[in-house]
């Protein structure tokens, strides 16, 4: 039976106003379906705001596309129009999915971005950090090891547990929003000691020599381990914070891993012992070779070389991936069948364009979105070959935009192909 403390009964019965008492109410619903018999102060969360329905669609159950009423049925599962007054954890948004900058370009046109740009206002309004990122601690949301959180986005979730050691579960945007209002989560999964310790080890035969090899890694457990936590053995420190970046996106895209353990690397596996809890997993298995040339095999479903369209930053760019996107593009022109995307988020690209990084990227040809995804680019040819350094995007693309040829590569390869017209990477 699920246990309240005063102030969470307190809003329940709505003594705290009516917003936090339908939040508390949907939370309370999600607790005992999840068998939670208490809540846990949050004061962390992360929203994916942006993730509607087609605006068709959203017309049709919500006609004025007031963003109130959208809150209400979309984040808050209301009829009722709540007018939320402040949030009460801290908050970060995540990409509004809309670089208002190019409205053509991203599926819905213009009518799509006013209605992000008004979502946008809303979150404001209501006290929600606008950063506007997949990443946002590459962004100024970055938890304390052992801090509660209730973030809404996959690969977020899975590098906040693994490799900042903050504890969230993989949220919805139900749960999140009212734990954004509430301040509190159910305590349950991931934010318990004895669910985040590796049940598994993985023997790393392989060892990672790009992000395109920790993409790899990543893609082929999320498909084969399910919602087990792995520890890593024999496994060397990433290059950079991107390749953990890429690692924990790959294992959510297949899969659900919110959690993973490398040893001597992540904060919770200082040993093989502490990151299983005191006894080492019974249950082995490997990673060679084999198991990374079949997960490049999946990710790459092309057939013509001549390549259409580029596409790099899912998950978004950070600082250090665009100033060397820049200064590998300087003085290069992109091929004139062939155009890049890069998406970032906006505090990234304001720094970029103060240092003169924007530059070197945009007079090569490519155009930066910044608060935007490559998954909602207008493409609405299904013949259109892509080629992109993120396995998340790879995955994605056919079910997103109907596109059926896609190539996965370095990003080195990438840029080679934009440059061009041809893809010439392949596994090495």
């Amino acid at each position: 039976m699920l246990k309240l403390k005063p102030d969470e009964r307190e809003m329940l019965e709505g003594r705290q106003g009516r917003a936090r008492q339908v939040a508390m109410s949907l939370l309370a619903r999600y607790a005992e379906g999840l068998g939670a018999e208490s809540f846990v102060d949050t004061n962390n969360v992360t929203l994916i705001a942006g993730t509607l329905p087609d605006i068709d669609i959203l017309r049709s159950v919500v006609p004025s596309l007031d963003p109130d009423a959208i809150a209400s049925k979309v984040f808050l599962d209301s009829d009722e129009t709540i007018v939320v007054d402040k949030v009460r954890a801290f908050t970060t948004a995540n990409a509004t999915h809309r670089d208002q900058r190019y409205p053509t370009l991203q599926r819905g046109g213009q009518e799509a971005c006013d209605l992000m740009q008004g979502i946008e206002r809303y979150l404001k309004r209501i006290g929600v950090v606008n950063l506007l990122t997949c990443t946002p601690y590459q962004s100024g949301n970055s938890p304390r090891k052992g801090e509660h959180c209730a973030w809404n986005e996959s690969s977020a979730q899975a590098y906040c547990n693994s490799v900042l050691g903050g504890r969230t579960n993989i949220e919805g945007q139900h749960s999140a929003f009212a734990s954004a209002l509430t301040g509190k989560t159910p305590l349950w999964g991931l934010h318990l000691e004895e669910n985040r310790r590796a049940d598994i080890r993985v023997e790393v035969q392989c060892q990672p020599r790009s992000t395109q090899d920790w993409y790899l890694m990543g893609y082929h457990f999320g498909a084969t381990l399910g919602q087990r936590i792995p520890v890593y053995t024999n496994l060397d420190d990433p290059r950079d914070l991107y390749s953990l970046i890429a690692f924990s996106a790959a294992g959510m895209t297949t899969g659900s891993v919110a959690m993973y353990h490398i040893v001597g690397v992540t904060p919770e596996a200082p040993t093989l012992e502490a990151a299983a809890g005191g006894r080492p997993p019974k249950d082995v298995v490997t990673y060679g070779e084999a198991e990374r040339a079949q997960a490049y095999q999946r990710l790459n479903s092309s057939d013509t070389r001549a390549v259409d369209v580029i596409i790099l930053g899912c998950p978004h760019y950070g600082l250090e991936r665009m100033k060397e996107l820049a200064e590998k593009l300087d003085g290069r022109k992109l091929h004139d069948n062939v155009a890049l995307y890069v998406t970032t988020m906006r505090s990234v690209k304001a720094i970029m364009d103060r240092e003169g990084y924007s530059d070197a990227i945009t007079q090569a040809g490519a155009v930066i979105m910044e608060d935007s995804c490559g998954l909602v680019l207008n493409m609405v040819d299904p013949s259109t070959v892509v080629a992109t350094d993120s396995a998340k995007m790879a995955h994605y693309v056919p079910g997103t935009t109907g596109v059926r040829q896609v190539w996965f590569g370095t990003t080195d390869e990438c840029i080679d192909a934009a440059v061009s017209g041809t893809w010439r990477g392949d596994l090495r």
